[in-house]
């Protein structure tokens, strides 16, 4: 029972690492010139993994073993094509329909159950910094671990830049107690491992909507809210249902995993995906969240670029309103009439120049005092 107690600090340190990629030869893809998609191949007995002596071990090695001797094996793959994965689904006998998802990728967060072994779709996500948001900026980089677990097997299949599982791998080969409970608490590790990364996730994309909020209603010239470009706002959102992609599937298949029995998924540990299946319904409400707070800041930047182009509208009226006195006076005097009595008076121009400027003046100091200049 320690090891149950303390199964969240082995599998969650990772909620503490500040969002940058990892360092070190771990976070790099696969060599292309390379012949194989498999990054680490070991057995685990006892929870402890046993040395390989005479290099790494094949799938075909290791698997042996374990029918000989008990245990489990954990191999993780990159990538891999149809027919690099074709040796290692002959033999643990994977259902065609999850190698072929396994292989293609792009696929839906879920869980499925072929026979004697469980099929898990995770999608990671990884948050991009950046200097400033704009129209093009990407804040979500998504990438995909596929999980087949049996009874005496657990094989990864990793898609995408991101997602590296080397360092969880490391943590869970410290606490042998809990890698003894088998293939099951593996799949608890990763699936802890993923939701953690919503979290972290959620907290900066919650950042950089703070601040785009701010932008939109600070005050700009004259105190009025300045607003902001609509193509940032419009970014973020899809930025956010990028998100909400990888979220929402998710939160069915970890709730199978809490609540319904499977012989797969030890007793002790599939208690604890309860706790998984809680802070990943979290994440989900603030993705909705997120989504119906862009909704509001766009339509208010929005009406605050109507709000601007009305006032605009306004004074350019006003100042019209005015410069047509002016434009009606020269138009009446610019008329070729012989009996226009003020054109022949000494104090005629004087006065009609004086009229006009203070019905300008008149109109001005309405219109200002009615808020349209």
């Amino acid at each position: 029972m320690s090891m149950i107690r303390d199964l969240r600090a082995v599998v969650r340190p990772s909620s503490r690492i500040p969002l940058r990629k990892e360092s070190g030869p771990y976070d790099t893809t696969r060599d292309p010139a390379t012949t194989t998609a498999v990054v680490d191949c070991a057995v685990y007995r006892g929870g402890r993994r046993l040395p390989s002596e005479g290099g790494p071990l094949t799938p075909h090695e290791a698997m042996r073993l374990v029918r000989r001797d008990g245990g489990f094996v954990w191999i993780g793959l990159h990538e891999p094509n149809e027919a690099e994965f074709a040796g290692i689904a002959r033999e643990f006998g994977l259902h065609p329909l999850a190698v072929e998802d396994a292989v293609q990728a792009h696929q839906r967060p879920k869980l499925e159950r072929y026979d004697d072994s469980l099929f898990t779709v995770f999608k990671t996500v990884h948050y991009i910094d950046h200097d400033r948001l704009s129209s093009t900026s990407e804040l979500v980089e998504t990438g995909e671990v596929m999980c087949f677990t049996g009874r005496d097997f657990f094989i990864t299949v990793r898609h995408g830049g991101q997602g590296s599982l080397r360092a969880l791998r490391h943590r869970l080969q410290d606490d042998p107690e809990l890698l003894a409970k088998g293939p099951s608490a593996v799949l608890h590790a990763i699936a802890d491992h993923v939701v953690d990364g919503y979290i972290a996730v959620a907290d900066a994309v919650q950042d950089d909507i703070d601040e785009v909020e701010t932008e939109v209603f600070s005050p700009g010239r004259k105190g009025t809210p300045r607003g902001t470009d609509a193509g940032q706002i419009y970014q973020l959102k899809r930025e956010v249902l990028e998100f909400k992609r990888a979220v929402a599937p998710l939160l069915r298949p970890m709730q199978l995993l809490s609540e319904r029995p499977m012989r797969l998924v030890d007793p002790e540990i599939q208690k604890y995906f309860r706790d998984v299946a809680d802070h990943l319904a979290r994440v989900q409400e603030q993705v909705i969240g997120f989504d119906e707070l862009l909704n509001s800041i766009l339509q208010a930047n929005l009406a605050q670029a109507s709000v601007a182009q009305n006032e605009d509208m306004r004074k350019i009226t006003s100042w019209a309103a005015i410069i047509a006195v002016p434009t009606m006076v020269c138009g009446v005097y610019g008329m070729n009439f012989d009996h226009m009595p003020e054109t022949h008076w000494r104090y005629g121009y004087p006065l009609v120049l004086s009229i006009t400027v203070g019905m300008c003046l008149g109109i001005h100091r309405t219109l200002k005092r009615n808020g349209w200049l």
